[in-house]
């Protein structure tokens, strides 16, 4: 891994990616909501019931399936009519993708966009690097097709269980509950290095990423990265060239995507390498760094380690836990995959439906988006705002969705 110490880091920063994560956006006195589901509380959303705190295999020794009814997801974000506009002008571009480059190298071989690129871009994912870009549309655009060919020539789809298998056997990274807001707890553990500094650190740290995306809540854009650095040694963290790499890829490939990061047991060896660091993490993502935080307040009890004051006698195996893991994310990414070929494999979906939360939106917004441009002969794609926030009830039947918040 990128060094679970880089990756601490590093996860959190991303410039406006990774760090605005939670960061609302401005809303005007005009806007339109997203869907807003069934809450437990003012303006949060309840996480539906569940089989509570269940794991995969019914032991402590896999991930647990979902988060804590104890939690609660954040109040839906809200677009301003312009923000909407700039929206469906960007989702109007990416339509028309069809063939993207290999590498980023100049000149580089270009190939057609593959479904699984067409399933990536969701309506989250568009708005996420709208929000990164601060509502510029050719930057966000511009950003978008850079990932897709990072993403390609990274080889982030290529990198399986079994190859990232070694990286993990000792549990320097897994994956465990979720925090108070619903968010995928990423665990890094420095002192359980097993692997010489290679690149290969930063491709599983890219991949426990991917994972823990695969597993957020519908209605939940964002992890929380635990890290903890007792006894870590010198020798166990990363390097500043893995750092700046890490940062690099962080706040370039995975905008929006930290929810919050809390480093404990921090030793002065690794102050210093963050202190080396710190002119490349943007001052938001600092701001989700939080030092030797009492993480019951973070993070629900029944789902939180027993060493950080928590109720579960959690210690890795790696053989019960890899395969665990990477089975519920394989069937989770196979039911959103089947979802969204019979939805009509469009750019634009919702992770809502998605994830098996209410119907397909993707179609509804190019039959109201088109009957818009023909309108105004823009060429800019406009239609109705569709719920993004969790919701159960999320998105509506299409013939009610003209000028209503679903």
């Amino acid at each position: 891994m990128a060094d679970a110490l880089q990756e601490a880091i590093t996860s959190g920063p991303a410039s406006e990616s990774l760090a605005n994560a939670d960061t609302k956006t401005p809303t005007a006195p005009t806007t339109i909501t997203e869907v807003q589901p069934e809450a437990r509380s003012t303006n949060q959303t309840a996480i539906p019931p569940t089989a509570d705190n269940a794991t995969v295999d019914g032991t402590v020794r896999t991930p647990f399936i979902s988060p804590s009814s104890t939690s609660t997801l954040p109040p839906p974000r809200t677009y301003t009519p312009d923000q909407q506009t700039k929206y469906y002008t960007l989702l109007n571009k990416v339509q028309l993708w069809t063939n993207l480059p290999t590498t980023s190298a100049p000149n580089g071989p270009k190939i057609p966009i593959t479904d699984s690129e067409r399933m990536w871009l969701t309506r989250e994912c568009i708005y996420r690097y709208l929000r990164a870009s601060k509502w510029n549309e050719a930057a966000a655009a511009t950003r978008l097709q850079a990932t897709l060919v990072w993403r390609r020539e990274y080889g982030v789809e290529s990198h399986t269980a079994d190859y990232i298998s070694e990286e993990n056997e000792t549990g320097k990274q897994f994956i465990l509950g979720y925090d108070n807001e619903g968010r995928p707890c990423l665990y890094l553990s420095p002192h359980k290095q097993n692997t010489k500094k290679s690149d290969k650190q930063i491709q599983h740290l890219v991949y426990m990423l991917e994972r823990s995306i695969d597993l957020m809540p519908p209605g939940q854009e964002t992890l929380a990265i635990l890290v903890n650095f007792k006894d870590t040694r010198k020798g166990d963290g990363a390097t500043v060239g893995q750092g700046r790499q890490t940062i690099n890829i962080l706040q370039n490939h995975y905008p929006e995507r930290l929810g919050r990061s809390c480093v404990q047991d921090t030793p002065w060896i690794i102050w210093g390498f963050f202190k080396l660091i710190n002119p490349f993490i943007d001052p938001l993502t600092r701001e989700k760094m939080k030092f030797d935080a009492d993480l019951r307040q973070v993070v629900p009890p029944e789902q939180l380690l027993k060493r950080f004051g928590g109720e579960v006698e959690f210690e890795y195996q790696h053989n019960p836990y890899w395969p665990a893991m990477n089975g519920l994310v394989e069937t989770r990414k196979r039911e959103m995959r089947e979802r969204w070929e019979k939805a009509g494999k469009r750019v634009g979906e919702s992770e809502l439906y998605l994830k098996g939360v209410g119907g397909p939106v993707a179609a509804a917004e190019e039959k109201k988006g088109s009957a818009g441009s023909a309108k105004e002969g823009n060429g800019i794609v406009k239609g109705v705002e569709f719920g993004e926030g969790k919701a159960e009830k999320a998105i509506i039947a299409q013939e009610e969705v003209e000028g209503q918040k679903v």
